[in-house]
C-alpha cells in the first residue's frame, strides 16, 4: 500500500470510522461519499462501535506477499452490531474454537510486515469478545 493512501485510511483502519446516511439510516463500511439505497449524497462519517458476530471464518494457510511471517492465520467475516458486513483478519485465537455466531470485537494490530517504504501497517482485526469483568456494588 502506498505511504499517502495508508495516510488518509487511517480513520477506517484505526477507529473503524464509515458512513451513515441521513435519509435513510444505513450505514457502510468503508465510508460512501453516496447511499446506494436511496442515491443521497454527502454521508456523514460514523464512528462503529467495533462489536459484532462471526458470520464466515477460514484458515489461511498459504499467505499472499507480505504476510507470510503471519501465517496461518484466520480471516472472517463480521457483522457488525450496525449491519455492515465486513471482512477482517482473526486474531488471539490460539486455543479458541471458532464458531459462527460468536461476538468478536475490534482491535488495532499489525496488519502486514513493513515492505520497501520500511514502515509496518496496522489497522483493524477482530478477536473473540473477551468476558467482561463485573464490579460489585
Amino acid at each position: 500500500m502506498e505511504l499517502p493512501r495508508y495516510h488518509r485510511l487511517r480513520g477506517a483502519y484505526y477507529r473503524l470510522e464509515g458512513s451513515a446516511c441521513a435519509s435513510c439510516s444505513r450505514r457502510f463500511f468503508p465510508p460512501r461519499g453516496v447511499c446506494p439505497s436511496c442515491r443521497t449524497q454527502g454521508l456523514r462519517p460514523f464512528a462503529f462501535s467495533g462489536r459484532g458476530t462471526l458470520y464466515s471464518f477460514t484458515q489461511v494457510m498459504q499467505p499472499p506477499r507480505g504476510f507470510a511471517s503471519m501465517a496461518p492465520y484466520a480471516v472472517g467475516m463480521v457483522r457488525l452490531e450496525e449491519g455492515p458486513l465486513i471482512s477482517a483478519q482473526l486474531t488471539d485465537t490460539e486455543g479458541v474454537d471458532l464458531s459462527i455466531g460468536m461476538p468478536v470485537e475490534m482491535v488495532t494490530r499489525k496488519i502486514r510486515d513493513s515492505e520497501e517504504h520500511g514502515y509496518i501497517v496496522y489497522g483493524y482485526k477482530f478477536r473473540p469478545l473477551l468476558r467482561e469483568t463485573r464490579s460489585r456494588p
